[in-house]
């Protein structure tokens, strides 16, 4: 069924998206004389559009080895990438798509008008609601869909010879926050941060074996990431059927990559988790971060970890409760891993039990699919983020004036309004501070980019190939749209990097201060954070997710200040760096959030692009 909204036409499918941070399918156009290659393509171009050129890319066939292991529809564009779009000076041309052949190279596309790029001039809320779609057609809903990378094998440019890093980089240790290595940056933005190679180099300890939790991967570039490539690594994942098929193919040419499969017993629930286990000679580490493992997650978005100190091993002979942590991260970090149940994983169990964890000060919080009853509903999801407020912070006076702030890369179904879930129980969680029977109503911040945001990005309109919010789930829930703030990093550097980061924290009325902080792999949805059933009586949550939470109690403060200009780093104390600039912008009234799948083709991106999604 065909619509009209402000960028076009768009095709609603009969499948309902929901979160997850799942990559659409997608055509890139180039309006320049070339098509971009690893080694020409500028990563900022003008967006100023040349004279049409018709580009015709050599037909060839990505390797299963270079596609990032997700959908059928994931692969499916990866490979069909070849086949671009151009932006035309003329707007009744702009996005008008070519019948070609339907094979593994190229699109099987119509030619009529349904798939012309007419605007309509109509914003979000006068677009049509959603018809019944003909049940000859009805598309049913796959668990495991998942819009896939949008980036092509000639995307990426090389990194220079210097953004590597040779020794040991000045970092932030009081806090171990981490934003991840962008391409294209000024260097300062780039001098603390770090990237996976980096990571897994020696300068951190020499690697003995690794396990590597995610939900996207390209198995070959991972490797390539290694120091070594014949050290063990076990693959924590997701996956089913044709899915895990793929990704274990994927491992066919390294022998020493394993797999572990997490158990998704609640339909529409992703292994969504993002963690590295590394055991090293010297010792063993922890990192938690929010990039997947393919190149594009590591490239020009802005993204985020925890890394931990590096544990040093218990004396033999140690009792069992020896080596914990203030925040009692081991034995969080010990009920995480056994909630998989999965064999694989019981010797690195044992490994963490031989080591001293007690430098942590982070607390640990995670989801795990399942319906929890009493008082196992605080283990996980938002209920265990209420219970850590609730008991390692204080009331704080005005704090109905501290701002809760939300930032995220993919947005699930939130309910017909706000009290059904966000102003509910999630805003509680959010609102608690110690044992105080207030309950405020502060203002909520949401951080979202805008269709502009996307545009001017470093990756240009592929940067929306990771913030998938789909038009079936905005058309239900326009009421949240007034919570939205533009990406805006200025401090950082990060401004054009699109986020792939998710955090979520209480900042103080001026901004200069924040109650706590939080890192984590969870989008704003309910499949990862849970919700309340049965009269409140049981939280059901869907998917796996882990991210830390920084209070101020563990570092000895009443609260974070704020570092105003985090980059570049000193190995001096400095206040808490976060990745966005506070206080967030708010949309204009021309803003609208970014959907992946409509069309956007009246302006060119910053490579000259439109964005036509399949």
């Amino acid at each position: 069924m065909s619509q009209d909204s402000q960028h076009g036409k768009w095709t609603i499918s009969s499948s309902d998206d929901d979160d997850d941070e799942a990559l659409p399918p997608s055509r890139t156009a180039t309006s320049g004389s070339r098509q971009p290659t690893e080694s020409s393509h500028s990563s900022y171009r003008s967006a100023t559009p040349s004279p049409p050129v018709e580009v015709k890319p050599e037909p060839a066939k990505p390797p299963v080895s270079s596609l990032a292991v997700g959908s059928e529809a994931r692969q499916s564009a990866a490979k069909n990438q070849l086949n671009p779009v151009k932006y035309e000076t003329s707007p009744s041309l702009a996005g008008k798509r070519k019948k070609v052949a339907s094979d593994s190279t190229g699109w099987a596309l119509s030619d009529s008008d349904e798939d012309d790029g007419e605007v309509k001039g109509k914003s979000l809320s006068d677009l049509p609601k959603k018809a019944p779609p003909n049940p000859k057609t009805k598309k049913p809903k796959v668990e495991s869909e998942r819009p896939p990378s949008p980036h092509g094998r000639l995307y990426y440019i090389d990194e220079p010879d210097d953004f590597f890093e040779s020794r040991l980089p000045p970092l932030n240790d009081t806090y171990r926050f981490y934003l991840n290595k962008v391409t294209g940056l000024e260097k300062k933005y780039n001098n603390g941060a770090l990237h996976i190679r980096d990571i897994l180099s020696p300068l951190f300890g020499t690697l003995k074996e690794s396990v590597q939790f995610n939900y996207c991967f390209d198995i070959a570039w991972m490797v390539k990431q290694y120091p070594s490539e014949d050290r063990p690594v076990l693959i924590v994942h997701g996956d089913k059927r044709e899915a895990k098929a793929r990704l274990i193919q994927q491992a066919q040419p390294f022998p020493h990559v394993r797999f572990c499969q997490a158990k998704l017993d609640i339909a529409f629930g992703t292994h969504h988790t993002k963690m590295m286990l590394l055991w090293y000679e010297e010792g063993f580490r922890v990192i938690i971060l929010t990039s997947n493992l393919i190149r594009a997650d590591w490239y020009q978005k802005t993204q985020g970890m925890w890394m931990s100190p590096l544990f040093p091993r218990l004396p033999k002979e140690s009792r069992a409760s020896a080596g914990e942590s203030p925040t009692f991260f081991k034995r969080d970090l010990l009920e995480y891993l056994a909630s998989y149940r999965a064999p694989e994983l019981e010797e690195w169990i044992q490994r963490i039990k031989e080591h001293d964890l007690s430098e942590t000060r982070v607390y640990l919080v995670g989801s795990t699919p399942g319906r929890y009853v009493g008082s196992d509903m605080e283990r996980w999801g938002h209920l265990r983020l209420r219970k850590l407020l609730y008991e390692h912070t204080n009331p704080i006076p005005g704090e109905e004036r501290w701002p809760v702030i939300g930032q995220f890369s993919s947005i699930g179904s939130m309910g017909l309004d706000k009290s059904k879930w966000l102003a509910g129980e999630f805003q509680r969680t959010l609102t608690t501070l110690g044992k105080s029977s207030l309950r405020p109503d502060p203002p909520m911040h949401l951080l979202y980019p805008s269709v502009e945001n996307v545009r001017t990005s470093l990756e240009g309109y592929p940067a929306g190939g990771s913030l998938p919010y789909s038009i079936q789930t905005a058309q239900k829930q326009l009421w949240l749209h007034s919570y939205f703030h533009r990406w805006k990093a200025e401090a950082t550097g990060r401004s054009h990097a699109m986020p792939h980061i998710k955090t979520y924290m209480r900042a103080s009325q001026d901004y200069s201060q924040l109650a706590w902080f939080l890192v984590t792999s969870a989008n704003l949805s309910k499949a990862a954070w849970g919700a309340l059933e049965k009269n409140n009586t049981q939280m059901m949550v869907r998917s796996y997710e882990l991210g830390v939470l920084y209070l101020p109690s563990a570092f000895g403060m009443k609260t974070f200040s704020v570092d105003k200009n985090p980059f570049p780093v000193s190995a001096s104390f400095s206040g808490f760096p976060v990745p966005f600039d506070l206080p967030p912008t708010s949309y204009t009234t021309k803003d609208q959030p970014w959907i992946w799948n409509i069309p956007y083709s009246q302006a060119p991106d910053t490579h000259g692009n439109i964005w036509v999604p399949s």
